[in-house]
């Protein structure tokens, strides 16, 4: 399950920003961008999210997950479609292979919601 090891790094680099700041911040809410395209599960990683943060920094903290789909763009064509991740990633008009991949590979922190009240 890499959604543990995606959610540890999400900590860390929450943690850094965190200590980086003149005041430690009390964070409500991670706010994350992944993309279908990734294979992360949004419930294993919200799941993980969850139980790794609790009695941390963190804890109470939610975590906030805006998927984007998957969009590859056929330059025979010249146009966007979506391909069926795990049945048909070929353009499905003239069946050219996916090269071009516009969105579905997003893996990041979009934001962070905080007061300035001490964690």
């Amino acid at each position: 399950m890499h959604e543990t090891d995606m959610t540890k790094a999400l900590i860390v680099t929450v943690k850094n920003w965190c200590q980086a700041q003149p005041e430690p911040p009390k964070i409500s809410h991670v706010h994350l961008t992944v993309g279908k395209f990734t294979c992360v599960e949004p419930a294993s990683l919200q799941f993980a999210f969850e139980v790794q943060i609790r009695n941390t920094f963190l804890d109470g903290a939610e975590l906030v997950i805006q998927e984007t789909p998957l969009i590859a763009f056929c330059h025979r064509c010249d146009r966007e479609y979506q391909p069926e991740i795990g049945i048909q990633y070929a353009c499905p008009t003239c069946h050219s292979p996916m090269e071009d991949i516009r969105s579905g590979r997003e893996l990041k922190i979009d934001r962070i919601e905080y007061s300035g009240e001490s964690t």
